[in-house]
């Protein structure tokens, strides 16, 4: 399969490795026809438009947001945003309490592991940014799986849960600011068949994305995809995907051409660089 648009990807805004001029230039490189740029609870701060044009590739504005469901916490994706006093202030208040959240993950885990990770509690940080900072250390970690599965991870002894908002209050702030809203990387729930049967509420869901990539030493088989394929025909989905690019490699997964094609008829027109100044 040829992939045309990664539509899932962070930056430095939230727990990403790519810059946005990476992010861009990578998917030039990559021959993408389009990319979206879905950082964690923000939206870019670069971007100042829903869909912007640079040269022949387009560039999606968009957010991932966690929220609350009464089975588990779960990602919302929105795409061709356009932010609204409501969704900004949500977001606002969400960094803030990452902040807050980050800077008592890394006491927990000084503490437990007598080093200094270095990290200042900054807007976007992320468990994997002080995952990251724990195998630079002196502490006896190779890996930043191996740091969510002793430490940070959901449960573990340092982990401290984020107050995010619930699944109504989170579709709704969404859906007045994008042009539609979808849920991400279903089968990587605790639970893949409530997580899907969410998506009677909302426009897409993602069938493109790397689920034979393993999150965790023992979980290194592909997932059938056919669960979110049968979501898709019941609600009349988009199919939405990515790679969910936390590193700097683009196009693991994503849209083929015809999935794209969709896609972009529900997306407003691209704007010129020059037109969003």
């Amino acid at each position: 399969m040829s992939v045309v648009a990664d539509l899932h990807t962070h930056t430095t805004v939230s727990d990403g490795s790519f810059s946005l001029d990476g992010l861009i230039e990578t998917a030039r490189e990559a021959g993408l026809d389009a990319v979206a740029v879905t950082d964690h609870d923000r939206y870019h701060p670069e971007l100042s438009v829903p869909v912007e044009r640079r040269g022949d590739l387009l560039v999606v504005r968009g957010i991932e947001l966690r929220v609350e469901t009464a089975e588990e916490r779960v990602d919302l994706l929105g795409y061709g945003l356009e932010p609204t006093d409501a969704l900004t202030a949500e977001v606002e208040r969400l960094q803030q309490d990452r902040i807050d959240r980050g800077r008592r993950i890394v006491e927990n885990v000084e503490a437990e592991l007598g080093v200094d990770l270095g990290i200042e509690p900054h807007p976007g940080l992320g468990r994997p940014h002080i995952a990251r900072a724990v195998v630079e250390s002196d502490a006896d970690y190779d890996a930043v799986g191996e740091v969510f599965d002793d430490l940070i991870g959901d449960d573990c002894s340092c982990y401290v849960a984020r107050n995010v908002p619930d699944f109504g209050t989170g579709r709704e702030l969404l859906e007045e600011a994008c042009a539609f809203v979808g849920l991400a990387h279903p089968l990587r729930y605790d639970d893949p068949e409530a997580a899907l049967e969410l998506t009677a509420d909302l426009d897409a869901v993602e069938r493109y994305y790397p689920y034979d990539r393993p999150v965790s030493p023992d979980d290194a088989e592909a997932l059938d995809p056919r669960p979110v394929e049968a979501a898709i025909a019941a609600h009349d989905l988009l199919a939405t995907g990515g790679t969910d690019a936390h590193d700097e490699e683009l196009a693991v997964d994503g849209l083929p051409q015809g999935a794209w094609e969709r896609v972009r008829e529900r997306l407003p027109e691209p704007v010129e660089p020059a037109e969003s100044n």
